[in-house]
């Protein structure tokens, strides 16, 4: 049985990514809570992120996976400007050796001011992150040991990646696509591009209210918000995400504004059955598993709105 078939088996359709800004900050015994609520509801993943000097992914994940009993826990993902590759590869199969099928690597190369902050050159993204792939699965036999070999327990590893060359890189290099803050045209493209062997996990960001007036409206404070963190690296349009969308066809100025035709397709808002609507939709478009990303205030908040949520999408 192949990485990616046992990865589909363990997975199931429906996962939680949680946001990072609460993960980083949040009490481990929260996260410990919280955890142990998304397994019991049934979902069948947790991911969430990483910013370079923040809490260590791998950290974070082991205390997430230690928490729980079945889930599959993913890094969505670990940034290669918080460490080496080596020391990512090395992390990796760690947790792999330690929770056997219950662990996923998602790698990205992450934004200009992460690399900044590590005193690095940005660089070129997709010769970047091929380079950091290089020094992860060739590692210096001066750096193996007796007591440290190379790890051989398998886990899957997938690239984020929402544009045609990076998506190319993860089909050579990986064994499947993150695509994060995309609409389901990218989840389209990353399955035509990807082939049926690799997988495809979207992120898919909820903005959950019964009364779809209130929800849009919600929806529209959300991305105001979003495009004012983002003047930061330039704009809306300048970040992969805004990118990817006007390879789509929207247009910069729909990127750049609150626009109700940007906001239907990055998030899904509204009740239980608009959620489970657009989740099908990522379905038909080939996701093997999509992770559901509430916006809420805390972790209590979010695990409250999955459970509102799982009877209508956990048998999709």
């Amino acid at each position: 049985m192949t990485t990616v078939t046992e990865a589909r088996q363990h997975l199931g359709r429906i996962g939680v990514w949680l946001n990072n800004a609460l993960t980083a900050t949040a009490p481990a015994d929260e996260q410990r809570r919280a955890l142990a609520r998304i397994e019991q509801l049934g979902y069948g993943s947790a991911w969430t992120g990483e910013s370079t000097g923040g809490r260590d992914i791998f950290a974070k994940l082991g205390i997430w996976l230690a928490a729980t009993d079945r889930l599959v826990i993913g890094s969505g993902v670990a940034t290669m400007w918080a460490r080496p590759g080596i020391t990512m590869a090395a992390g990796a199969a760690t947790l792999a050796e330690a929770y056997p099928q219950r662990f996923v690597l998602g790698v990205g190369v992450g934004f200009p001011r992460q690399a900044a902050s590590v005193g690095r050159q940005y660089g070129r993204p997709l010769t970047r992150l091929r380079e950091y792939l290089d020094e992860m699965d060739t590692q210096p036999e001066a750096a193996l040991t007796p007591s440290a070999p190379r790890a051989e327990i398998p886990y899957p590893r997938v690239l984020a990646a929402v544009g045609p060359k990076m998506l190319a890189l993860a089909g050579e290099r990986a064994d499947g696509a993150h695509p994060y803050a995309s609409p389901v045209a990218t989840t389209a493209q990353a399955r035509a591009i990807l082939g049926p062997g690799k997988l495809v996990i979207p992120e898919q960001l909820v903005i959950y209210h019964r009364d779809p007036a209130q929800a849009l409206a919600r929806a529209r404070e959300y991305r105001a918000q979003s495009l004012s963190a983002l003047q930061v690296i330039g704009g809306a349009a300048g970040s992969p995400y805004g990118r990817n969308l006007i390879r789509l066809g929207y247009t910069a100025e729909q990127v750049n504004t609150v626009n109700d035709t940007v906001i239907d397709a990055i998030m899904a808002h509204g009740d239980e059955s608009a959620i489970a609507t657009r989740l099908r939709e990522h379905l038909a478009a080939g996701a093997d598993h999509i992770l559901i990303n509430p916006v809420a205030p805390d972790l209590s908040t979010t695990v409250d709105i999955l459970e509102r949520l799982a009877p209508a999408v956990l048998h999709l």
